[in-house]
Order: structure tokens, then C-alpha cells, then sequence
């Protein structure tokens, strides 16, 4: 197929996506394991390594496939000394500890079989103090072929402590080096890196801080060089704030979609966690009530050109923050809302494992926690069930996955997210106690089917109207 440069690639429309943290979602018996790792369901640890693996993932396809989802957005696998990966050794090798290339491969196959996309996490903006290059960089000093691979300040290098480090690295820390993509061969192995991995038949890359690649230029190249590879190449950024320069068609499909994140945050929120927020880069969480949600979510929406706001990553947690229930307080009640948002706003959404068992967890390590498959104890049905409804509801709905957009508020307290299509949907939340009745500006006369209960409602021109419970939602797609 071809698709321009400028086009956000059509399953990315319809993708519902599941994030794994590789080390700590399952574990399979045929990958050898280290013989050092900590207990699976002890808690995390910063540098502890719990040994899940790729294979695991494959053994675990059935369980996704059932939740729902279509598509899996994978933490770094390549070979590294850290658990979650970040600190890359070698590219072109998938770490022996996941399984390597082989696991891999395997993965890829089975999850195209069953219609899963995979995409790999790109961490690019830096490297680690096992990558060849800078390795060599420390053994040769000035002398090394590789000084202009990173931004070298002065020798000796202290990459190891006992002084100042003598080159740039991501936040300071010494165990990783910043590239200097300003040198052509540093460019060149890092695109060939993207285009090695999409001809070994990912399906794209979420690219790590790349705003610290601060080149339109080389994201330009990336893009083009990708798309050559794979037409359909979904290409995300992990931007925190505001994303108008990199979603005009020329870099990315979409970000990482923490401001709506915020949004939906400040209207559900009752008991929002705002010690372990302030850790990430989800600090400072405002409240805001039906109109101020609505509003901001429609600037949202106004901002990019359709095909980024299809392209967005919507999410409510990541390895970056603490777990969704953590950060409203553990108030369920809120935790389900915002799921409810999820899945019915324009994007593609993104559960991080775990987070539809409603797990808990603060900031890392806590929410980096193993899967805990065999503790029905810390799996909360309710939760799970909500989850795999919203997918249903969502894989049922061409409106849910591909129509316009608009909200609009009754009073503080009800939102209405209108989404068009052949049968278009009116999505109802309400955040206050008590139940709300709809009036005909915010719903029609009409018939409607709930896509989430099934059941049957009408919206009368004189008399009773729909009701929406007090923190309560309905998804009423129209069909008289």
C-alpha cells in the first residue's frame, strides 16, 4: 500500500492498544532465566530484575485478544543493563534475558496471526555505558573513532564517578550518554536502526524524549526513511505538553496524550494522589468541571489536523507515573470514569498492564510491579469487566473509532461527547452524586441502544428523560 508522508496510517483509527513492561507482564519456562532475580510477586525494586520475557507475552495473547485489545505498545527489548531497558547496549540485538531476536520473531508472528500490531519503544536521544561506541569512547579517550558520537567536554571522562562527567547525558546521569546527532554517522545508525527493525516486521516506534533531539530536520529524515520501509508505520512521540510542532503532518502521527490525561484527571478526580503525581510529569492537576472539560477537550480536538487527533496514544498511566487507581486517590469509582473517558473520546487508547485488573501503585518502582496472574486477590472484577466492555462497546462502534468529535456541557456536572457516524453515539458522564436527567439540547428525541448494558432508552419529546446515575455514565448509540 502507499500512504503520504503526511498520512497517519488507517489501522492506527481503529488500534486499541496495551503497553507491557517486559521484565515484569509474564514469564514463559522455554527462556532460560538468570539465577539472580527477585521473587515475581515481591515488591519492585529500582535495579531488580523479576525475569519476564517476550515468550511470556506470546503465551499470553489469548488473555489480550479477550480484553480486547489490537495492539501492543512494548518498553525497550533491546540488550541492556537496566530492567526496563533504557539503557541500551546493542540495537540490533533483542536482549538474551527476553529471549532475543528469536522471541522476537516469535512474538511478532503469533500477535500478526491473531491481528495484534507490535510497536518497540526508540529510545535515540541516548545510549548507555555498555554501547559499543561509547565504550570504546572510554577505553581510548581522545584517540577513540568514536569522540563525536556524544558530546564530549573535557577529558578524563568520569563515567563511573570521581568528577565531573566531561560529556552530556540525559538528566545528568551518567549512565547515559546523549548522542550527537549533529554527527552524520550518528544519524545514519540510528535511522538505520528504525528502518531494521520495521523490515523485521514491527509495525512502529514510540519514540523516547524526543523533543531532546531538539533537529525537525533529522525527525523529518526519520519519518521519511521509516515510511520507505513500512507505508504504514505508526510513528508516536513522547511529548508531555503542549504538541503542535510535532503533529503538522511531517514527524509524528501522534504523542503520548498526557494533556488529556490531565483533563479527564481534574474532572473525575475526587482524591487525586497529588504527592506521587508530583514525581512524574503528571504534577500540578487542576480540577475542572463539565464546561472546563469540555472545553479543553474541544481545543484538544481543534488544534491538530484529524489525522493526528486519530493518531494520539490516550492514556491514563504509564512506567512513568504512578498506576491510574494510585493517582485518583484509590477511589474506583473515579478510576472507572476515567476508563469510561478512554474509550470514547477520538485517539487511540492505551491501557498500561495491570491497570484493567486495578492494580495500585505510585511511582517507580511501584507501578512497575509483575503481573500477578495466579493472585486473584489483587484482581478487581469489576474493573476487568468495565475494561472489556468499553473494548466491545469500541470494536462495535465505527462512531467510537472514527467519527467527529464534540462536547458539550449540561450545567457543572454532566458531559456529553457527541461522536458522528453511520450510527452516531451520545456519550453521557455525570461526576455528581446525584443523577441527572438529560435534556433534549444535550440529547435529542430519540430511541437508543446502551452500548455498554445493552438495554433500550428513549429520549421522549414531553415527559420522563433519560437518566444518567450520579457518577454514572451511558454510551447511547442512536438507533430510531
Amino acid at each position: 500500500m502507499s500512504l503520504p508522508l503526511d498520512g497517519t496510517p488507517d489501522w492506527v483509527r481503529d488500534a486499541g492498544f496495551y503497553q507491557v513492561f517486559p521484565d515484569r507482564f509474564a514469564k514463559s519456562v522455554r527462556v532460560p532465566k538468570a539465577g539472580h532475580l527477585e521473587a515475581w510477586e515481591s515488591p519492585p525494586t529500582l535495579a531488580g530484575y523479576k525475569g519476564g520475557d517476550l515468550l511470556g507475552v506470546v503465551e499470553h495473547l489469548d488473555y489480550l485478544i479477550d480484553l480486547g485489545v489490537n495492539a501492543l505498545y512494548l518498553n525497550p527489548v533491546f540488550q541492556s543493563a537496566s530492567n526496563h531497558r533504557y539503557h541500551t547496549h546493542d540495537y540490533y540485538r533483542v536482549d538474551p534475558m527476553l529471549g532475543g531476536d528469536a522471541a522476537l520473531r516469535e512474538l511478532l508472528d503469533r500477535a500478526h496471526e491473531r491481528g495484534l500490531r507490535v510497536v518497540l519503544d526508540g529510545v535515540f536521544n541516548h545510549a548507555s555505558r555498555g554501547f559499543f561506541q561509547f565504550n570504546d569512547l572510554l577505553e581510548s579517550g581522545r584517540a577513540s573513532a568514536y569522540v563525536d558520537w556524544f558530546h564530549v567536554r573535557h577529558f578524563p571522562l568520569h563515567a563511573y564517578g570521581g568528577g565531573e562527567l566531561g560529556y552530556d547525558a540525559w538528566w545528568n546521569i551518567a549512565a547515559l550518554p546523549k548522542f550527537n546527532t549533529d554527527t552524520p554517522a550518528v544519524r545514519e545508525f540510528l535511522l538505520g536502526v528504525a528502518e531494521h527493525w520495521l523490515d523485521f516486521g514491527v509495525d512502529g516506534w514510540r519514540l523516547d524524549v524526543p523533543n531532546e533531539i531538539d533537529d525537525d530536520d533529522f525527525w523529518r529524515e526519520f519519518r521519511a526513511r521509516c515510511r520507505a520501509v513500512s507505508a504504514d508505520a505508526y510513528l508516536v512521540g513522547e511529548i508531555w505538553d503542549d504538541a503542535g510542532r510535532w503533529l503538522r503532518g511531517d514527524v509524528f502521527d501522534g504523542v503520548m496524550n498526557y494533556p488529556l490525561t490531565r483533563a479527564i484527571f481534574g474532572l473525575v478526580g475526587r482524591h487525586i494522589d497529588h504527592t506521587e503525581l508530583s514525581r512524574s510529569g503528571l504534577n500540578g492537576i487542576a480540577p475542572v468541571d463539565a464546561r472546563g472539560f469540555a472545553g479543553v477537550v474541544n481545543d484538544l480536538v481543534h488544534r491538530h489536523p484529524a489525522g493526528a487527533v486519530a493518531g494520539q496514544l490516550n492514556l491514563l498511566g504509564s512506567h512513568d507515573t504512578p498506576r491510574l487507581l494510585t493517582s485518583l486517590g484509590g477511589d474506583r469509582h473515579a478510576a472507572h470514569q476515567a476508563l469510561t473517558l478512554l474509550f470514547l473520546l477520538p485517539g487511540a487508547p492505551c491501557i498500561y498492564y495491570g491497570d484493567e485488573l486495578g492494580l495500585a501503585g505510585g511511582h517507580d518502582p511501584h507501578c512497575r510491579q509483575a503481573m500477578p496472574w495466579d493472585d486473584s486477590a489483587q484482581h478487581h472484577a469489576a474493573t476487568l469487566a468495565h475494561v472489556k466492555a468499553l473494548t466491545r462497546a469500541r470494536t462495535a462502534s465505527e462512531a467510537l473509532r472514527r467519527g467527529a468529535t464534540e462536547l458539550v456541557a449540561q450545567g457543572d456536572s454532566l458531559v456529553a461527547i457527541r461522536r458522528s457516524g453511520t450510527a452516531a453515539v451520545t456519550a453521557l458522564l455525570n461526576r455528581a452524586d446525584a443523577a441527572a436527567n438529560v435534556d433534549l439540547a444535550t440529547l435529542p428525541v430519540g430511541r437508543y441502544r446502551d452500548l455498554l448494558t445493552h438495554e433500550q432508552v428513549e429520549q421522549p419529546e414531553h415527559g420522563a428523560r433519560v437518566e444518567v446515575p450520579g457518577r454514572g455514565w451511558a454510551v447511547l448509540e442512536r438507533v430510531a
